[in-house]
């Protein structure tokens, strides 16, 4: 198999700052999963308006995060996500604005999440069958943990939407979310 392009790194203050912003972070989302779209697209897709949605892409923009592309009929201009994924740096001066993003990610994951739950009764039998909502509670090391994060990032990222180019016909965007991570108990301290 082919490497795969890397994500982005983010270890400016102010990029993590313009992604902690939740119609920039749902523009990104958007475009990362269904390709170039126009502003007035996103607004229906993010629940806002053309015009809000064409600053906040220009301002996106200026943080590397999106760019114009060439548009089919050439009148409109859309607008594609410039990376593939998104990760941190491990800079603890960062801690703050990388909690921020990623609180603003997971209020993201839950609109999703809620949007499906509302809509799954409409979708075909087959969409219906395949979609998943599972949790686990797992035993394991840090270093089995890792392994196993490491080993689904390779299994997915093939199908990540702006990485896969031979996609099958009837092919839809998918949300996969993943958190992995000690549970903490109610006194803050891992549970054993």
């Amino acid at each position: 198999m082919a490497e795969l392009p890397p994500r982005k790194r983010i270890e400016d203050v102010e990029l993590m700052r313009a992604l902690a912003h939740p119609l920039r972070s749902a523009l990104v989302d958007h475009l990362m999963a269904v390709g170039p779209r126009t502003a007035s697209e996103c607004a229906t897709a993010v629940g806002s308006t053309a015009s809000n949605c064409s600053w906040h892409l220009r301002q996106l923009a200026q943080h590397g995060l999106v760019e114009r592309v060439e548009g089919e009929d050439g009148r409109e201009r859309p607008w594609r996500a410039c990376q593939v994924g998104i990760e941190f740096g491990d800079d603890p001066e960062l801690r703050g604005a990388q909690l921020a993003v990623v609180g603003t990610t997971l209020v993201r994951e839950k609109e999703l999440t809620e949007r499906y739950l509302d809509a799954a009764d409409r979708l075909g039998k087959d969409w219906q069958d395949a979609a998943g909502i599972s949790t686990y509670s797992l035993r394991v090391t840090a270093a089995e943990l890792d392994e196993l994060v490491r080993g689904i990032d390779a299994l997915v990222r093939p199908f990540v939407s702006t990485i896969r180019e031979d996609a099958p016909e009837g092919a839809l965007p998918v949300h996969l979310g993943l958190r992995a991570f000690p549970r903490i108990d109610t006194e803050g301290k891992p549970s054993t």
